[in-house]
Formats: structure tokens, sequence, C-alpha cells
């Protein structure tokens, strides 16, 4: 994702604690949507759009903060605030891995958008062709469907995005192999239904795959239940991870699916998952609260059965 050292955040321009909720490069163009619902392209993006340089765009939204009377700064503020938006209001800081990024939201990067295709001098083709095509499938609409993001509530997006990836792995395990995805359903409803919201950077079933594969080297599990072998799993299209696809994931025989439950069990859901769920809490990918509900519901089935 873009990001612009010599934007600065001003009294109107508010830090909002705010993450990225789903987000894609399509052509080239960067976009995304935040955690209360905003569309928005980055810098890079809007100007891919624009037809300009990104330079040009960093300068128009710090002309736009700190120079706001100037002409052009004005026409601009004028066609924010024609389309309902806060023209105080010209980007999002948004923190992702330690870098503070700037995400500009559906209204000003459409009054950008339409500045470079109606009012710059002499136009842009570049600009006036995107904006025609955002104006016909309106801009959040066109965002949402790009980056498979639900409107109706970010759980509900979790849940697509759950079925998403069952639907691309369901039939890739060649037969007699089981694969950790697949087993740990049950795991992904419950935290699903505790609130978690899962996406492309909360993926419990690479911190599972990881500690079992850990578990089967270290007892040496091959010459116990045979050889595991790979499969081709693929994330869904709007997933970062989705560039390296297909991707080699190990698969382990049926036969070895006693012993995948009962370490599940007894270690996974016991140490290993409240730890997890501690890390997503501070790295900010899950509240409290939910994580709480999720380890209070995995408590009795991380208890051995009674003899």
């Amino acid at each position: 994702m873009a990001k612009s050292r010599s934007l600065s955040t001003t009294r109107e321009q508010k830090e909002l604690p705010l993450r990225i909720a789903a987000e894609r490069e399509v052509d080239g163009v960067e976009m995304g949507v935040l955690s209360n619902g905003t569309s928005y392209l980055t810098i890079r993006g809007l100007a891919r759009m624009c037809g300009v340089d990104h330079s040009v765009i960093v300068r128009v939204t710090d002309q736009l903060l700190n120079d706001p009377e100037k002409p052009r700064a004005r026409q601009i503020r004028e066609l924010i605030k024609g389309q309902g938006g806060n023209d105080g209001i010209v980007f999002f800081p948004v923190e992702k891995n330690g870098v503070l990024h700037h995400t500009i939201p559906d209204t000003v990067c459409m009054a950008i958008l339409e500045y470079y295709a109606f009012e710059a001098r002499g136009g842009d083709g570049q600009a006036l062709k995107a904006y025609r095509a955002l104006a016909r499938k309106g801009f959040r609409d066109f965002i949402y469907a790009q980056v498979g993001y639900n409107p109706s509530g970010a759980v509900d997006v979790a849940w697509q995005q759950y079925q998403d990836r069952v639907s691309l792995v369901y039939d890739n395990v060649p037969a007699g192999y089981f694969c950790v995805f697949k087993e740990i359903a049950e795991m992904f409803v419950t935290l699903l239904q505790s609130g978690a919201k899962l996406g492309n950077g909360f993926i419990p079933d690479i911190s599972v795959g990881q500690a079992w594969g850990k578990h089967w080297t270290a007892d040496n599990l091959d010459n116990v239940y045979g050889m595991r072998r790979q499969f081709h799993h693929n994330y869904p299209d709007y997933f970062p991870q989705s560039a390296s696809n297909p991707q080699p994931a190990n698969c382990y025989p049926d036969d070895a699916l006693p012993e995948f439950r009962r370490w599940m069990r007894e270690h996974y859901l016991a140490n290993g998952l409240p730890k997890y769920l501690v890390s997503k809490v501070k790295a900010g990918q899950l509240e409290a609260p939910a994580a709480t509900i999720a380890v209070e519901a995995f408590k009795n089935r991380s208890l051995p059965a009674p003899k």
C-alpha cells in the first residue's frame, strides 16, 4: 500500500482508531474498505485512476489540508461538499505492519477524480474514463464488490470469506488424507459466532498447522501413520495471499485423524489457542470480549473424556 511521509495530520484531520477490513489491488489500483465501512483508494491507486504521478496527489491532499483557499483546493473542497462529504477529512491514517498509511475516502477520491476529468486544464482521458465508470456503478459499491466486502456487517463479511475459502479447498485434498483447514471447521465456526472478524490477517489454520506440524515431526509420526503429502491450497483472489496461489500445504493420512483430534483437544485448544487469540488482541485484530467468549466456549472441549 502506498504511503507518504510528507502528509501531516491537522486539527480537522483527526486520528481515528481504524483498521483495514478488506483490501485488494485491481489493475494496479490499490483499494479497500476500512473497519467503519468507508471505501478508499491509496494515494498511488487514486493517482493511477487520475492518470497522474502519485506525487501530484500527495501535493493535492497536502494543499487541501494546509492551504485550502488555493483555487484548486477550493474547487475540490466544493466538490467534496457537493457529495455530502467532509472537506476537513482528506485521508484516514491507518497503521499496517507498523507503518502509517494514508487511505483516501470515497467522497474525496470522487472529488479529485472529477476535478481531473472536467476541471483541470486540458482534462485527462484516463480520469474521465474512470470517473464515468465509477459514477455508473457507485464508488462504494464498486470497491465493495472488488474486495469482497459485505456492507451488512463485519461478522457477515468474515462468514463470507470463510465460505469462499471452503469452496476453494473442499475437493483439493487427495482421497485417504485430511487437511488441517477442513478438520478445524468447528473451531472456525465457534470463533465466528464469538464475534471474531476472521480475514486475510486472521487465519487460524496457519497457527494450528504450524503447531501440528511441529508435533508430527517431533513424534516422528511419519513412521507411525505413513508419510504426509502436499496438495494445492488456494486463497480467494481478494486475499493478498492469493498472489502466490496455488500454495503447497500438507495433508495427513486418515489413520492419523484420532491422533490429530486428541492433540487438538488436549494441547491446542487448551494452550495454543488462548495464546494465539491474545496475540490477535494485542495486534488489534480481535476484540478482547470476543477472545474471552471463544476461550470459554472451547474450555469444555479441551477437557479429557470422562473415564
